[in-house]
């Protein structure tokens, strides 16, 4: 198994990367599903948020109100450290006991998809580690235009994560996400390529 670490800055289009490598044969392991699954309504990650943050944090229909918690977050760093503190060490078991799984997968490569990779984690713990990026003020109009996040809300999920230089100068490869969706499948594949190259020479 060869084990690749993909991550991006919010609105990079890592979400569209992490699509081509699954169609091209590549293993995933996605993070942010492993949250969505863990947070549903009935699960004990869902019950200690609620627990931590009182009914507030629950929308109408039962499940949690996800644009108001990412608004606390925001505004209280201590708010963001108390839901970190629920969430991550359960998403991080349950990508352990994928990885575990995906060990015996037939093409080899086997992808986790975790967007905070540098902010939590120890690249080199990978054996290689691909970055998605883009310039801030395409991704700022990303999140205004497919997520409906504007202005300082926008600014904020921004400045949350480590800056993009700072990935860039830490990543193997780099996939740039500054153009049209051709151009993202064909910077995708050339790395892709690369990554079955080490995978060959690894095994």
């Amino acid at each position: 198994m060869f084990h690749v670490g993909l991550t991006g800055n919010i609105a990079a289009g890592k979400t569209a990367v992490t699509a081509l490598f699954r169609d091209w044969g590549a293993t995933i392991i996605d993070a942010d599903a492993i949250v969505r699954r863990l947070q549903r309504p009935g699960t004990a990650v869902f019950q200690a948020i609620v627990d931590r943050f009182g009914p507030g944090a629950l929308a109408a229909n039962g499940a949690l109100d996800r644009p108001g918690l990412r608004a606390r977050i925001l505004a209280d760093p201590a708010e963001k450290r108390a839901l970190e503190a629920i969430v991550h060490p359960a998403v991080e078991a349950e990508r352990q006991r994928l990885l575990r799984r995906a060990g015996t997968a037939p093409d080899g490569i086997v992808i986790s998809d975790i967007p905070l990779l540098f902010e939590r984690m120890d690249p080199s713990k990978f054996g290689a580690v691909v970055l998605v990026d883009a310039p801030e003020p395409l991704r700022l109009a990303r999140l205004a235009q497919h997520r409906g996040i504007h202005g300082a809300e926008a600014a904020a999920l921004v400045a949350a994560q480590h800056p993009s230089a700072d990935k860039r100068a830490r990543a193997d490869f780099i996939i740039d996400n500054d153009g049209t969706h051709d151009q993202l499948r064909e910077r995708a594949w050339l790395v892709y390529r690369k990554l079955i190259s080490r995978a060959r020479a690894s095994a």
